[in-house]
């Protein structure tokens, strides 16, 4: 995989990461996306499953034999020890996915393999494994509004989020390229992913 150029994509909450996840792969670069394999190893018959059930008990998983996430996220704001609990249960596997998944696209023949990875800033195992990054940036403003629109959460709830979240000023420190996705059309957004997809081979 040494011709393969492994770029990290990131960006706060609403930011249009994904959106921008999307627009790369039209360009002809190969997605991992972290989150949906994060998701899947929690889903019904997900790998993580049996860890979680060992490590917090039954209760944690739902009838359907999911992870009830409700009640997980209730139980790491009253235990900040179960957060690092349920890392250190779901990374390692989720790691082990995009592991495979990264060799598969490159086997495939994908010159540029994207990781789009919502807390790349946070982890610095994501940094040193990454030749570049790409960080979608946009006002704190434009990003409660669309997540209040997309949600309908409160945006108190969005405004916890963004704080719990790296810094703006963190994550833009991060960053090989910035690309500003505020008060444009789609269609502007897909020139501008066109125009800086050129600096990664696409």
């Amino acid at each position: 995989m040494s011709s393969v150029l492994r770029l990290g994509l990131t960006g706060g909450i609403g930011s249009g990461k994904s959106t921008v996840a999307q627009f790369l792969s039209n360009l002809g670069a190969g997605v991992i996306d972290a989150d949906a394999i994060s998701r899947a190893t929690t889903a019904v018959g997900g790998v993580a499953i049996p860890l979680i059930h060992r490590q917090f008990g039954a209760s944690f998983i739902g009838i359907d034999g999911a992870l009830d996430r409700e009640r997980m996220r209730q139980h790491i704001f009253a235990d900040p020890k179960a957060k690092s609990l349920l890392e250190g249960t779901i990374h390692p596997l989720v790691g082990q996915q995009i592991a495979v998944q990264a060799k598969a696209l490159a086997d495939a023949g994908k010159t540029c393999l994207v990781f789009d990875i919502p807390l790349l800033v946070e982890s610095a195992h994501w940094r040193k494994s990454l030749q570049r990054v790409l960080v979608i940036d946009c006002s704190p403003v434009t990003q409660v509004s669309r997540v209040v629109a997309r949600s309908g959460l409160a945006v108190a709830d969005v405004q916890a989020i963004i704080a719990a979240q790296a810094s703006r000023p963190r994550r833009l420190a991060a960053a090989d390229a910035v690309l500003f996705n505020d008060g444009i059309t789609l269609r502007e957004l897909a020139v501008l992913v066109a125009q800086i997809g050129r600096q990664f081979g696409l």
